[in-house]
């Protein structure tokens, strides 16, 4: 069947992967940096593949430059998703410019998303800036504990209005765990007010590089009343989608 490569042009990191077959025999992941076009030439250059499908935020990139066959986003992670978890109805992607939930029938067709790309608000981007103002690396942001009890209010999802926000609760002496919870709450708000939107049908998987916060995935769970499911490489989902789509369709 020949070898397929996925990549997925997110707008932090470009990942890609290499099927033979149906078997994956590589992963690749490069920061997409102020030039796209020329690290996604590398990775092919490099790449010995037959077929390539792109997808992602940049997937136009490559369609105006070169002759390699792009996909949505929404295909993308539906198809990849579906292969990680084969009884996968719904999925939840926090990406680092938008946030995707999309529902599947029980074919694994889609059947309804809801999507939002016009903002930084909640999505991973917000994510990082937000743990850098803390003072966390982006790995231990999310292992900030659950607590209950009173808690702090982030009223606006806005990135620059949220930092200040922020400034101004640590002035107050909040905790900075507490704030970091405050934040992950916010986030996991707009996530959930884009759910109730479509269909929320077990499995329920969460995708994309913000499904290694341990946190939003707890709050996730909590808010949607469903077991979530992340794989062992959620960020790689789309590039897997779209490996995939040429040999399966």
């Amino acid at each position: 069947m020949g070898r397929s490569l996925g990549i997925d042009i997110g707008s932090r990191f470009i990942k890609a992967v290499l099927l033979e077959g149906e078997e994956l025999i590589d992963i690749q992941q490069v920061e997409t940096s102020f030039d796209p076009l020329d690290r996604c030439k590398r990775l092919l250059e490099e790449t010995a593949a037959d077929r390539v499908v792109a997808t992602g935020y940049g997937r136009h990139l490559l369609e105006v430059h070169t002759d390699i066959k792009t996909i949505t986003e929404i295909k993308a992670f539906a198809k990849g998703a579906r292969a990680m978890f084969p009884l996968c109805r719904t999925i939840i992607d926090v990406g680092g410019q938008d946030i995707k939930v999309i529902s599947l029938d029980e074919g694994g067709k889609v059947r309804k998303f809801e999507m939002n790309d016009k903002c930084a608000a909640g999505t991973g981007k917000f994510v990082e800036i937000m743990a850098r103002v803390l003072g966390y690396s982006i790995g231990d942001f999310g292992l900030v504990p659950l607590k209950t009890g009173p808690e702090l209010q982030i009223s606006s999802m806005c990135t620059v209005f949220a930092e200040s926000e922020v400034i101004s609760l640590i002035a107050r002496g909040a905790e900075r765990e507490d704030i970091a919870l405050a934040l992950h709450r916010s986030v996991t708000n707009r996530v959930l007010s884009m759910a109730r939107r479509v269909p929320i049908e077990e499995d329920v998987v969460f995708a994309g590089g913000c499904a290694r916060n341990g946190l939003l995935r707890k709050l996730l769970e909590a808010g949607i009343g469903k077991n979530v499911s992340v794989a062992e490489r959620p960020e790689i989902t789309g590039a897997l989608g779209a490996a995939l789509y040429q040999i399966t369709g």
